[in-house]
């Protein structure tokens, strides 16, 4: 007989913490944040570092994504070139949907992007894996992807 309560009670404690990650009318959430570094960086033939500022969070069937993208003004190998120092992207935008499979959440939406890319309204797509560093974040959009590996921070969902 204790043993038909204490499956009841697991029961009833997993359906409660599923509403509360799934929210009170069913919508996900995920958040993520911090430093990455775009694989390959600017590409070939100079392959120079890139580092993006990544923030976005989505709770409730309402999100937003940020994301500033940095390289260096000075040439690899001179003094300087390690200093993040010039905006070439900054996209901000509303999240409009999230899918989750496992550990990868799929946001799409609309954003403004400026510098690379530029212009209004844009569709973008972004493919955030759960986890810390060493966990990929993909974004497309203005017919850019940027594969970027999470160096410090932490995505959650």
């Amino acid at each position: 007989m204790h043993h038909k309560k204490f499956i009841a009670a697991l029961s009833m404690f997993c359906l409660l913490n599923a509403a509360l990650v799934w929210g009170e009318e069913g919508g996900k959430r995920i958040q993520g944040g911090g430093s990455t570094m775009v694989t390959g960086g600017t590409g070939a033939p100079e392959f120079n570092p890139v580092i993006t500022k990544l923030g976005f969070h989505w709770r409730d069937g309402q999100g937003h994504l940020e994301c500033l993208a940095l390289a260096s003004s000075a040439a690899a190998g001179t003094p300087g070139s390690g200093n993040f120092d010039t905006n070439v992207m900054y996209v901000t935008g509303e999240i409009t949907s999230v899918e989750i499979h496992g550990s990868t959440a799929t946001l799409h939406g609309v954003a403004n992007v400026t510098g690379l890319g530029a212009g209004s309204n844009l569709p973008f797509t972004a493919i955030a894996e759960r986890g810390g560093p060493g966990t990929t974040f993909v974004l497309t959009i203005a017919g850019l992807t940027f594969d970027e590996i999470v160096l410090e921070g932490h995505i959650t969902f």
